[in-house]
This record gives C-alpha cells, structure tokens and sequence, in this order.
C-alpha cells in the first residue's frame, strides 16, 4: 500500500512527510549536475558539499529561488529523487502527493509545481498554500470561528496569514527570506571590511550570532573570504552588532507586511490576535530577538512555534488526512 507525501519544497530545504511514518527526509534543496551531459549526480546533502567546490564541468544549483521553480528539470529530477526516497523504488501504485506554494505565486507558478510533482511520479499532485500548512502543522484551531495568525518565513519567502473557519481571510507574501538576509550579511561585510564571502559563510554567521535585537551580544565570530582589494586570503571578526546592522533593511521589510496585514484584517479578528497572539514558523522563526522584536513592534504577543522548521512539511500531512474539508483551499492535477 503506498502512503499518501507530503513536499514541503522550499528554497532552501525541502521536507518530505509520508503519511504514519512523520517527516522521512529533511535535505538541502541543491541538485549537482554535469554541465556538459546535464547528468544529475548528486541531491540534497551530497550536492550542497559540492556548493562552490566544484570543477568547471560540474555545477551545483539551487533549483527554486524566490519560493518558486527557476530550474523545472533539476526541479522534476531533485523531486523525483526526494519521491523514490520516501515512497521506495517500486511502489505497488503511485503515491497522493501534496506541495506547499506561497500565497503569492501566480496562476502559471502553480501549474509548473503540479506538472513537476506529476512527471516526477505522482498519482495526483495537490497544492496547498504555505501559511495554511503552517497553521496546521502548529496546531493552531483554524477551522473556529476566531482569528489565527502565523507567519511564516522560509528561505526565499515570507507569507502571512490570518485564518478563520477553516480558511485564509487575508494573506500577503514578500519574496523574503533567510536567503536575503545572508545576501544583506554578505553586502554589509564587503562595503565594511572589503571581504568578499560566500553565502554559506553568511549563514553561518546568521545562525551563529545573527540577532535582530541590538541591545543583545550573541559573541564574535571568525570570518574567512577574500580581499576584495589585494585579492588575498583574510581574516576578520565581527561582532553580533555588526550582524544586526546588516539585516535591518530586510527585517524591516518584513515588520511592515506584518503591519499591512494586521490593518487590513476585520476589527473582530483583530481583536482575537490581539487575544491569542501571532505564531512564527519557518527557518526564519529562529533568527534570536525576532519574536521579542515583533511583539514590541506590533504589540501583540508573539510565539514561536515548536519545531518551526518541521510546521509546514507536518501541515501537508494534516491536510492529506483531511482532504474532504480543505478541497475549497486545494488546487489539484489529475
């Protein structure tokens, strides 16, 4: 019997869930391939080693950017992978399976997923909208008739939504992420120090000692690259403030969707987040000081969610065992 799975295919990684089983892989979303035969040698861990490394007939990529397909056949080859993977080799009929988009993708950006997921092996292919999983996977009581609020930033993008009576009342995405706050990191170190570093080396430094709030010392850290100036390998050591600086513009970005949708909800809803609060998944959920900041900001309370990397992916399983109540909120291909 083959068990329906769960993609939550994100920019920077993609999670599969397989129905009883929980989440089955959790792999960076890097496809290796050989540029002359456009052979796939390596996914997932295996490829993003080779990031940066590699020789000049061999290049990795990452095949989503912006929460979206910007590579369709190392898109269709990294899921068809990921797909073998979970479901094994030779599965008896083929799998149900559910992707997670952002709220924001377009008509086209949506069909591109269902074909991919398709001519990767599934039986049918479902979308689902990411704020929505990750209201799932959190927990939250979205099908009551009060307001839910959950942000959720990923590696590419951010999406925030408020939820009511099983379905999303207002929602917004900004094509903003952990991946444009490493590029600001990266930017803020070569204008600063004229250090030219890789955007591995700025995620690092994120996760290390990255904060949002600037009265908070997370340490200092080693950072390696090459003189923008001399060309030579160097050294230097940056403190968490200097992270800090770094991310403002793009944080600040995000506290202002947050606002737009928090101003445009309905006054009884309004009323229910100020009440229950907003709830953060995503990689980006994370990032120290954030949850502080945003409660401060907006003034009202601010929870990260358990494991908020894992919401979404574990919202696509909610929602496959619960097809007949969301179909009004899913798009399918036959």
């Amino acid at each position: 019997m083959t068990r329906d799975i769960g993609v939550d295919l994100g920019t920077a990684n993609t999670l599969v869930h397989v129905q009883g089983r929980g989440i089955v892989i959790r792999e960076p979303s890097v496809v290796a391939l050989d540029r002359d035969t456009h052979r796939v040698l390596a996914v997932g861990a295996e490829a993003q080693r080779m990031v940066g490394r590699t020789p000049g007939h061999i290049v990795a990529v990452r095949p989503l950017r912006d929460g979206v397909i910007a590579d369709y056949a190392a898109t269709q080859a990294m899921l068809r992978h990921f797909l073998q993977l979970a479901a094994g080799r030779r599965p008896l009929v083929r799998p149900r399976v559910m992707v997670c988009v952002p709220s924001g993708v377009t008509s086209v950006e949506r069909r591109a997923v269902v074909e991919c997921a398709l001519e990767a092996g599934a039986r049918r292919a479902y979308l689902i909208e990411e704020p929505l999983a990750a209201a799932l996977g959190a927990g939250l009581p979205i099908d009551e008739p009060r307001g839910c609020m959950v942000v959720d930033i990923g590696g590419g993008t951010s999406d925030v939504a408020v939820l009511s009576l099983g379905g999303i009342v207002t929602s917004q995405s900004l094509r903003l992420g952990g991946d444009r706050l490493d590029e600001a990191i990266v930017r803020h170190i070569k204008r600063e120090w004229n250090l030219l570093i890789g955007e591995r080396t700025a995620e690092e430094v994120k996760i290390r000692i990255g904060t949002v709030d600037p009265e908070e010392n997370r340490g200092t850290m080693e950072v390696r690259g090459r003189d923008v100036v001399t060309g030579l390998p160097k050294v230097i050591e940056i403190r968490s403030a200097d992270a800090c600086r770094a991310m403002q513009e793009p944080i600040a970005e995000l506290v202002a969707m947050i606002r737009q949708v928090l101003e445009r909800m309905p006054p009884e809803l309004a009323a229910d987040i100020f009440e229950s609060g907003v709830v953060l998944t995503g990689g980006g959920a994370l990032l120290s000081g954030l949850d502080r900041m945003l409660a401060a900001d907006l003034g009202v309370p601010v929870i990260v969610a358990e494991d908020p990397l894992s919401c979404v992916a574990k919202g696509t399983g909610v929602a496959l065992a619960r097809l007949g109540h969301l179909d009004h909120l899913l798009q399918s291909g036959p």
